[in-house]
């Protein structure tokens, strides 16, 4: 795609523009879906950051976006570069996308900078290499899409899928359709798909608000579960495969993904359903050995002790406030994410083709094949 191709715009999550004030990002405020529709504006980096961590933006290739954007943002308003780069890169730890996104306009403005450019160009060069991110972020969710639907019409060639997603993989942590939701997109609009079962995806129901949302605009057939119903759901024989995202995807092939998706995979594997990962290549960290060396984001203990409905009131409670649900002091483990081991991966669904059996072999070859551009790759 060329450098002045537009931004695909099935994107609705995130969005440039330029007010005569100045440049701003605009972000879908996620947190308050699917009651409401509002946008959150991001004149500067640290607004940024806060939409990262309070998850108002949010979605492994959304956050690599951001993060390109943000650097962009900084060098149009005239802030230090470095130190925008180093307070986006270290908002969310686990997700690798983030890092990445913000690496490559870092890249770009200071190539420019080396090559006499003065500021407003070099802050264009970070803005042009955002904008280059967003669209090969739209043209990998096609390409998964295609790769994800082929690979389940092979694995259930008898078609009516019933598909088990968790967490939120749609165009809303996308710069086009999604990973996971991608995929069941695909199937849907082919005719092939039966029920999609939503976990609700606790402590913060990312299934029940965003993926219900997503699906409900798509005249999906769907269902809502509470996550520990997943279970009964397996043994009765009405899930025919698990897709899902991922946050970060070690050397190994250990997948990092929402907390809860380890248990469905161990699910999978004892009643025998295959448990499907789609990301992107740039969600691979070769750096990163095992799942063991994935460092997993802790979270505020509030986000389980209390339930927050930011966009309304409840006995007595102003909007965005938590409303109680367990003893004054009590404490609580919350990850954020949880790591599936590789031999309880089925396949490994990318933009350039599909791992499975999911090796480290396999994984070291399709980041060579990706990094030099060969295009597809099947292993």
């Amino acid at each position: 795609m060329s450098p002045e191709a537009p931004i695909p715009p099935t994107a609705l999550a995130l969005r440039w523009e330029e007010p005569p004030e100045g440049p701003v990002l605009v972000l879908l405020d996620q947190t308050r879906l699917p009651a409401e529709e509002v946008d959150l504006v991001c004149t500067d980096v640290p607004a940024l950051v806060e939409a990262i961590r309070s998850l108002a933006v949010r979605g492994a290739p959304l956050l690599g976006l951001a993060g390109a954007y943000g650097i962009a943002l900084a060098a149009a308003r005239g802030f230090d570069v470095d130190e925008a780069a180093e307070s986006l890169a270290h908002a969310r730890p686990t997700a690798v996308n983030l890092g990445y996104g913000v690496r490559r306009a870092v890249a770009a403005y200071h190539a420019a900078i080396r090559d006499d450019a003065d500021d407003a160009q070099a802050a264009a060069a970070a803005l042009a290499e955002a904008r280059a991110l967003h669209r090969e972020d739209a043209e990998a969710s096609d390409r998964m899409a295609a790769h994800g639907q082929a690979l389940l019409d092979e694995l259930l060639p008898a078609g009516g899928h019933r598909i088990l997603t968790h967490c939120n993989t749609g165009a809303l942590v996308s710069g086009g359709e999604g990973t996971a939701l991608a995929v069941v997109k695909a199937v849907h609009r082919a005719g092939q798909l039966r029920r999609l079962w939503v976990d609700e995806t606790r402590p913060l129901l990312q299934g029940a608000r965003l993926t219900a949302y997503e699906a409900a605009r798509a005249g999906m057939a769907y269902t809502l579960l509470a996550d520990n119903a997943a279970g009964s759901l397996f043994a009765a024989g009405e899930v025919d495969a698990v897709l899902i995202g991922a946050d970060r995807i070690a050397a190994d092939g250990s997948v990092a993904n929402k907390v809860g998706s380890y248990p469905l995979a161990v699910l999978a594997r004892y009643h025998h359903v295959p448990f499907v990962v789609v990301a992107p290549t740039t969600t691979v960290d070769p750096a990163t050995p095992d799942g063991a060396s994935i460092e997993v984001e802790q979270r505020p203990g509030h986000e389980v002790t209390d339930i927050t409905i930011p966009y309304a009131s409840i006995a007595g409670h102003e909007a965005g406030t938590g409303v109680p649900v367990a003893p004054l002091g009590t404490q609580a483990h919350n990850p954020a994410f949880d790591v599936t081991p590789p031999e309880l991966v089925t396949a490994i669904v990318t933009e350039d083709g599909v791992i499975s059996p999911v090796t480290a072999d396999g994984i070291a070859e399709l980041w060579s094949r990706s990094r030099s551009g060969n295009g597809m790759m099947s292993i």
